[in-house]
């Protein structure tokens, strides 16, 4: 328990009521100081200064993940069943023109939580190529071929066969399904510069 002596100046006072809140822990620290205050009489203009100062300094303090925290991709996929897609044939990929937005907003996101800790937008190499220009390089199925089905593609395909001595990094399945991986083409082609 924390004995709360009167005290008789107010500076001394808000001291001994900032002392009570940083020894007692959460909301107790805080019905503490504000009993103190009411016991001492004080006005409610300091107690409302001092209790803004408090709730300024809680609201600072961010409680969520930073988006500059590396993710554990790995833990986020491990209890997934490994997925494999059929093959995607050039007939089944429709390109359309303008851009679909929402496909390219959906495919940001799938990029930012599954893609990025391997793939960077530029041309730059990080774990695997860079995803710069990839549309222009590479058919649009050949691109939703690696994505959903890449033990297929490492095995038949020369291009995916080449780039895994590149990189030296196998990709890993990331079990998307054909339609997010047409939304991670959508993105691609918006990062390449299409309207």
């Amino acid at each position: 328990m924390i004995n709360i002596m009167p005290v008789n100046d107010a500076h001394h006072g808000i001291q001994e009521a900032f002392k009570i809140f940083l020894r007692s822990k959460g909301h107790l620290g805080l019905f503490l100081i504000i009993k103190y205050l009411y016991m001492k009489r004080r006005t409610i203009r300091t107690a409302t200064l001092f209790l803004s100062i408090v709730v300024a300094l809680g609201a600072c303090v961010d409680k969520t993940p930073s988006s500059k925290e590396p993710l554990d991709t790995e833990a986020l996929t491990k209890n997934q069943p490994e997925v494999h897609g059929a093959e995607i044939k050039p007939e089944d990929v429709e390109i359309t023109h303008p851009l679909n937005a929402q496909w390219v907003t959906e495919g940001k996101g799938i990029y930012d939580l599954k893609c990025q800790a391997c793939h960077k937008l530029t041309d730059e190499k990080l774990v695997g190529p860079g995803w710069k220009g990839v549309t222009v390089r590479r058919k649009p199925e050949w691109i939703m071929n690696m994505v959903t089905n890449v033990d297929m593609m490492l095995e038949k395909d020369p291009q995916a066969q080449r780039l895994l001595e590149e990189c030296l990094v196998r990709m890993p399945n990331q079990n998307l399904t054909k339609d997010e991986a047409r939304k991670v083409l959508e993105f691609q082609r918006s990062n390449d510069g299409e309207k």
